[in-house]
């Protein structure tokens, strides 16, 4: 009973202090003396991290969106630390052999494991005798791909000497090996040692094999070159916005080369006592960003499939267009926002009150927020005939308009035969392992993962939480070009590293380079545009998006108060999310150019780094 009570304490405080150190790990603890020796030790790990049997390349996983991913631990203590990585890269679920205590063999977990085509198995050296947890491994492998992550001693993987699946070796059986082992499974770090010594027939001296870095790794700041101090100043500044409540939370994630080395939540999902604390994980209402990562990528992929022209017009693609003013501009000017459209049409004041029901039905099936449903065709009757009929008065100027990207959508759809919401999914967000980023967020995630935007008083009468704030978007269900997109921090930064990388990521081509180039450059002689992105501004009086930004900067910002920029010079995707529309719109956010100063900071600290 002593002992039984003994191990049940110190199988907690391991996993305790497994908890802690992901947070500081994830959170990239700022402390640069403590940083350096736990790089060393992150490193030390990877030296002493070998692959084996990986003749079929099945490590690093690719293809994403055709894997359905388990974990199981086979009495790994440090599962917690293992998962949490595992899901920053691929939606997994999580099973372990503690759970099936009684039974003589695991077949229990094996059949739990049946709609699962991907098992990632964790166990240590101390359990690879343990014959209940070896005949699961061997029948498992029989007939589902499996990944075993072992650690500790290397005399014990001659258990596995008949396994033909990958194997990952670690020798050390502490929280760093913990942490790089998910990262070599899924290509944020290089397999690249080999055994130093044979311990079985099988397992020679010089045996393993190497891999590439095709995907975001998580480390501390001063593996790329930063100095943890110098990041400090983000903390002040978030807790300046959240003081003068320019939002009451927000999360900012910093990637550099590649490497994700700051992921922070401050505050909380609102004002009120009793709300939820921010989470890295929560998912925001990007607003316009909505623009660049969902609407002109499909752009992007339907101009290199050659199945979309930008010097073609509207009345091309669009029936209905060949009959409005807008008929003969080009997708071009539309991109660059230069096709004359006026800047936004306030749909929701056209409202009538036999426009919407409290209750769904067939007559009103668009579901616009909690008690708000649109009636069937408002879009095609009011809101489309609207758009359409709109005057053409600044055509061939910078104008910025929310109708260019509904008329995007619309021929994205018309192209594709799919939504947009469908078709960014399946061909970005799902091969990415975007698991967060979509449209429809309160379909797929509880209230608790999404943060409130605005309490609105004027249209829909509710808090919004989990429907886009954009009223148009709102009207039209939730799916538009505009604006209608949500998604995590780190979702957003798994998509911008991609387009960082010239259009690849995990192993994938999804844009050709010179596609990815033409779309973010400067495309305008009238603006700073590109086709899509917004990008540096060259007039130094406006230090747009922040006063250090070099001229290469790319992004867009959105009216929630959200924004992503990335910097080719300086190798850099910065993410900044909050919801400064809570529970009104506040303009602080903007007066203190938080966003900006943020962002000048993660600058500094890179620019200081090259020294």
């Amino acid at each position: 009973m002593e002992k039984k009570y003994m191990r049940k304490n110190n199988l907690s405080r391991i996993l305790t202090i497994s908890f802690i150190s992901l947070f500081a790990f994830s959170a990239c603890a700022q402390d640069h003396r403590k940083n350096v020796n736990r790089l060393a030790d992150i490193n030390t790990a990877i030296n002493n991290t070998v692959l084996l049997n990986n003749q079929k390349k099945l490590v690093p996983i690719l293809n994403l969106d055709s894997n359905q991913i388990a974990s199981v631990s086979l009495g790994y203590l440090n599962q917690l630390t293992v998962d949490t990585l595992l899901n920053k890269y691929a939606k997994i679920t999580s099973f372990s052999a503690a759970n099936y205590p009684n039974a003589k063999s695991l077949i229990d977990l094996e059949d739990d494991l049946k709609y699962f085509n991907t098992v990632i198995i964790s166990i240590s050296d101390h359990d690879t005798s343990n014959e209940r947890y070896l005949d699961f491994i061997h029948s498992l492998a029989r007939y589902k791909r499996i990944i075993v992550s072992f650690y500790g001693k290397g005399n014990r993987l001659s258990s596995f000497d008949d396994i033909t699946a990958p194997i990952i070796w670690s020798s050390d059986n502490n929280i760093e090996a913990a942490l790089i082992v998910p990262q070599i499974i899924f290509g944020g770090i290089a397999a690249s040692h080999t055994l130093k010594k044979g311990y079985s027939p099988k397992f020679t001296i010089g045996s393993g094999f190497t891999t590439a870095v095709t995907r975001l790794k998580y480390t501390v700041p001063e593996d790329a070159g930063v100095n943890s101090d110098d990041l400090k100043e983000i903390d002040k500044i978030a807790a300046e916005a959240i003081l003068a409540r320019a939002a009451p939370g927000m999360v900012v994630l910093v990637a550099k080369d590649g490497k994700v080395i700051f992921n922070k939540a401050y505050g909380n999902h609102t004002y009120d006592n009793d709300a939820l604390p921010e989470k890295t994980t929560d998912i925001f209402d990007l607003a316009s960003v909505t623009k660049v990562s969902a609407t002109t990528p499909s752009v992007m992929r339907l101009f290199e499939e050659q199945k979309l022209n930008l010097d073609t017009n509207i009345g091309a693609y669009i029936p209905k267009a060949r009959l409005s003013p807008m008929k003969d501009i080009h997708l071009r000017e539309v991109m660059l926002h230069q096709a004359g459209f006026i800047p936004y049409i306030p749909f929701q004041n056209f409202i009538k009150p036999e426009d919407f029901s409290t209750d769904s039905s067939s007559l009103f099936p668009t579901k616009v927020a909690d008690g708000y449903y649109g009636r069937k065709g408002y879009f095609k009757d009011v809101m489309w005939p609207k758009m359409l009929g709109s005057p053409i008065k600044t055509r061939g100027k910078y104008v910025y308009s929310d109708i260019s990207m509904y008329v995007m959508k619309d021929i994205v759809e018309r192209i594709t035969v799919m939504p947009l919401n469908d078709y960014a999914a399946k061909n970005f967000y799902a091969p990415l392992g975007m698991q967060t980023a979509g449209f429809l967020p309160r379909n797929r995630f509880s209230r608790a993962q999404i943060i409130p935007t605005e309490n609105d008083t004027y249209f829909r009468k509710t808090l919004l939480v989990g429907y886009v704030h954009d009223q148009g978007a709102a009207l039209v269900g939730g799916v538009s070009g505009h604006a209608g997109l949500f998604s995590s921090a780190n979702d957003m930064a798994i998509f911008y590293q991609m387009l960082l990388n010239k259009g690849t990521y995990g192993g994938l081509q999804y844009f050709k380079p010179e596609t990815v180039n033409m779309f973010t450059a400067k495309q305008s002689n009238l603006s700073r545009r590109g086709l899509g992105f917004d990008r540096w501004d060259s007039d130094t009086s406006k230090k747009y998006p922040s006063d250090l930004a070099s001229s290469q900067t790319f992004g867009h910002t959105g009216y929630t108060g959200t924004a992503v920029w990335v910097d080719p010079s300086r190798g850099l995707v910065y993410v900044f999310l909050s919801n400064r529309v809570n529970p009104g719109v506040s303009e602080m956010l903007g007066k203190l150019k938080i966003r900006g100063r943020i962002q000048d900071v993660i600058n500094l600290a890179i620019d200081k780094s090259k020294n």
